[in-house]
């Protein structure tokens, strides 16, 4: 059973990475936090007053975190808005699987999941149009008004009229601001939606943006949740564990 949920987590890092995509820098970004987020995990075991048993894990996945951060910086350099280099899938999928990689043989792929929350939240929040429930369109990124210079959510349309629960699923996500539709004022169908990603959303939520501000904003959300993370797995832990690096309970 370890063997699939090794499998699955590499699956899962690799994609996360890539289809919370779109902007100049987001890529990038996103992993660099990711990767500074647990290197601090990293000196937390190491700095304990006692050798802790995983000092060699911890040790290992800052000599592999290290490269991968100064590679990453460098490449941000060149990827922020307006963006000279396009990462595509290659550093995407190169990212996640070093996370995964990372995690597995660090021992540590269960702190890695709260580090991963905005990921895991925008998959679930994707799953409608990544299972076809709900039309999706080959790119999901938001769109560029270059009246405004900002950027806007994307939208899909409904070529047909949507059958079962759907519409009245949109209507609810709707009414929750998870989403924006726009509907027919005669037949009252829904014509179409912002797509299911999570930057679409954040635009939904905070208005059009430049998307340097989007990108900053979206890494500011993703170093806060991390940190949250970090505090569940070394305070909160406790609650479930009688030990950890640095406390007892």
């Amino acid at each position: 059973m370890y063997y699939i949920y090794m499998a699955m987590f590499a699956i899962f890092c690799s994609n996360s990475i890539n289809i919370l995509a779109g902007v100049n820098g987001i890529e990038v970004s996103q992993s660099i936090v990711i990767a500074i987020l647990i290197l601090i995990n990293d000196i937390l075991y190491l700095t304990t007053p006692y050798r802790h048993p995983a000092e060699d894990s911890h040790l290992f996945s800052v000599y592999l975190l290290l490269p991968f951060l100064g590679v990453s910086l460098a490449l941000l350099y060149y990827n922020w808005y307006p963006a000279k280099v396009f990462v595509g899938d290659t550093y995407c999928y190169f990212a996640g699987m070093v996370f995964a990689i990372d995690g597995i043989l660090g021992h540590f792929s269960k702190t890695l999941w709260l580090l991963f929350l905005p990921q895991i939240f925008n998959f679930v929040y994707s799953s409608p149009q990544l299972f076809h429930l709900i039309p999706c369109p080959r790119h999901r990124l938001p769109r560029f008004n270059a009246r405004t210079g900002l950027m806007e959510p994307s939208r899909v349309r409904f070529e047909r009229p949507l059958r079962g629960p759907l519409p009245q699923l949109l209507r609810l996500l709707h009414a929750l601001r998870l989403i924006d539709i726009t509907i027919d004022e005669k037949s009252g169908e829904v014509l179409d939606s912002t797509n299911f990603t999570l930057i679409n959303l954040w635009l939904v939520w905070w208005g059009p943006l430049r998307e340097y501000v989007l990108v900053v904003q979206l890494t500011a959300f993703q170093f806060a949740v991390g940190l949250v993370g970090l505090l569940v797995r070394h305070r909160l832990a406790l609650l479930v564990f009688s030990v950890d690096n640095r406390y007892r309970s």
